[in-house]
């Protein structure tokens, strides 16, 4: 018996990885989670200079996931909540198989008994 397993392309999806795979831009998120932020406020929070703290506000802008405002000279960005929304409805979507990890291993060993997950295995 082989498994297969589709899978569907979001590209959407890939960006908002990758954008949250800096601690940088996920503190950035969280920031803007409790309330708006300037560039330069933002940049203090997390230590950084403004080219660093605008580099990665461009990739959380080319990832839909802030909005920005220009007031005067002030740039102010607020979180866009949408793309963590279908990232949560994503993620979500594995709560029917969620259990203990040490559970689902021993469901699966007694469902093959053993040989069969082997065989599977092998390449």
């Amino acid at each position: 018996m082989r498994l297969t397993i589709e899978i569907k392309a979001d590209t959407g999806l890939d960006v908002v990885f990758e954008a949250l795979a800096s601690t940088h831009r996920r503190g950035v998120i969280h920031a803007l989670s409790l309330r708006p932020h300037s560039i330069s406020q933002l940049a203090s929070i997390q230590g950084l200079s403004l080219p660093a703290i605008h580099k990665h506000i461009r990739v959380l802008e080319d990832a839909g996931m802030v909005i920005r405002k220009k007031t005067g000279r002030t740039n102010f960005l607020a979180l866009s909540r949408k793309p963590l929304r279908d990232l949560q409805e994503w993620v979500g979507g594995f709560n029917p198989y969620w259990g203990d990890d040490k559970e689902s291993l021993e469901n699966y060993a007694r469902h093959f008994g053993g040989r069969d997950a082997e065989k599977e295995a092998r390449p």
